[in-house]
C-alpha cells in the first residue's frame, strides 16, 4: 500500500511539474507588446480590456502591456521619439502633423474614421454654428489635438478669434470648466466629453467634420523601427483589435464597460457614462466601404485628410497620403474563428 500511494504522489507531482513547465512554455512564448494609450480610461479602450479579458491576445500570441497616458499629441511624440513603447494609440491628426514634421511614425490601424472633435454647446444655447461664437466665451486647451482646428472652424462662420474669448485651461480641467457654466461652449472630443458634461449642463455637438474638417481620428500607430521589428505582432494586435470592435458593435457594448471596468476597478468609473461614449463614438466609426474591413486604412479618405490639412498648412503637403499609413498590416478576417458575433 505504501508503495502504491508513493507511485500514485509520484505521478501526481509529475503531473504538477508538467503543467507548470507547460504553461512557462507558453507564457514565454507569448510576444510582448508595450502599448501607450491615449489618455485614462474612456469609450475608445473597449476593445483593448475586452480583448485581454476575453483572452483574445494571449489567444493570437501576445502578451499586451497597456499603460495610460495624458493626451494625443504627448502619446505622438513618446511612441515617435523614445523606444520605450512598440505601439501607440491615439489622434491620429496629431501623428500626421508629426511626421510630415520628420518624426517616423505613421497609421496602422485607423478605427474611428471621422473627425470626432468638435463644440458643445448647450441644449438651449442658441449656438448652432461657428457663426453663432461671436461675442461668447469658448473654452479650450492650447497645444491639444483640437488646437490646430480652431481658427479654420471659427472662418467657416466668418469669425477670428479676437471676435469672441478663448478660454484656455488644462485638459483635464475642460469639462468641469465648460459644465459648470464659466463658458459658453467648449472645444474637445466629443464622445469622450458630451455624457459626462451633458448630466449637468444638457448639450449637443456641433462636429468640425460638418465644416469640411474631417480627418481619421483615434486609431493604432507605430513608429517605423518597430514596424521593422515587431511588423508580425503589432499585424496580430491591430488585427485582434479590430476584430474585438466588430464585436463591440454588433451589440456588445455593455461587455466592453465592463471590461474597462474591470480593467480599471480603483478608477472608479461611471458605467453610464462609458456606455454614453460608446454610443456617442459609433458613428465615428464611419459607415461600412465595401471592401474593407473595421480598421483598415481606406485610401481616398487618407487622400481627403492629407488635402485638408495641407489646405490648413497644418502640414506642408510635400508628402503623398500613402506615406502617412501602412497597408496590409489589419487582417481582422483571420480571427473571425476565434472571436465570436
Amino acid at each position: 500500500m505504501k508503495k502504491l500511494l508513493t507511485k500514485s504522489w509520484v505521478r501526481v507531482l509529475a503531473g504538477t511539474a508538467a503543467c507548470l513547465v507547460a504553461g512557462t512554455a507558453a507564457a514565454q512564448s507569448l510576444t510582448p507588446l508595450k502599448v501607450r494609450l491615449d489618455w485614462t480610461p474612456w469609450g475608445i479602450h473597449g476593445a483593448f480590456h475586452l480583448a485581454t479579458q476575453k483572452g483574445w491576445y494571449k489567444d493570437a500570441g501576445l502578451d499586451i502591456n497597456f499603460e495610460d497616458g495624458n493626451g494625443s499629441v504627448t502619446t505622438v511624440q513618446i511612441v515617435g521619439s523614445s523606444d520605450n513603447f512598440d505601439v501607440g494609440h491615439a489622434a491620429l491628426a496629431p501623428m500626421i502633423i508629426a511626421r510630415d514634421k520628420g518624426l517616423p511614425v505613421k497609421a496602422v490601424a485607423p478605427f474611428a474614421r471621422r473627425n470626432d472633435i468638435g463644440v458643445l454647446v448647450p441644449k438651449d444655447s442658441d449656438i448652432k454654428g461657428p457663426a453663432d461664437l461671436k461675442g461668447k466665451k469658448l473654452v479650450y486647451t492650447a497645444g491639444s489635438l483640437e488646437a490646430p482646428f480652431v481658427d479654420a472652424f471659427l472662418a467657416a462662420g466668418g469669425v477670428k478669434r479676437t471676435d469672441l474669448e478663448l478660454l484656455n485651461v488644462e485638459a483635464a480641467a475642460k469639462a468641469t470648466t465648460y459644465a459648470v457654466g464659466r463658458a459658453d461652449a467648449v472645444v474637445s472630443t466629443i464622445p469622450f466629453i458630451i455624457a459626462s458634461v451633458s448630466k449637468t449642463r444638457p448639450s449637443v455637438a456641433i462636429p468640425f467634420a460638418d465644416y469640411g474638417l474631417n480627418i481619421p481620428s483615434f486609431g493604432i500607430f507605430a513608429n517605423e523601427s518597430k514596424l521593422a521589428s515587431h511588423g508580425e505582432a503589432i499585424s496580430k494586435f491591430a488585427s485582434v483589435t479590430a476584430r474585438t470592435w466588430e464585436y463591440i458593435w454588433a451589440g456588445n457594448e455593455d461587455e466592453a464597460v465592463k471590461a474597462i471596468i474591470a480593467a480599471r476597478p480603483q478608477a472608479r468609473l461611471d458605467p453610464e457614462s462609458l456606455r454614453g461614449q460608446l454610443d456617442a463614438l459609433k458613428p465615428y466609426f464611419g459607415k461600412p466601404v465595401e471592401g474593407y474591413r473595421m480598421g483598415m486604412p481606406i485610401p481616398a479618405e487618407w487622400d481627403d485628410a492629407v488635402k485638408t490639412m495641407t489646405k490648413l498648412e497644418l502640414i506642408k503637403g510635400g508628402l503623398p497620403a500613402t506615406d502617412f499609413y501602412v497597408t496590409g498590416m489589419v487582417k481582422p478576417e483571420a480571427y473571425d474563428g476565434m472571436i465570436g458575433k
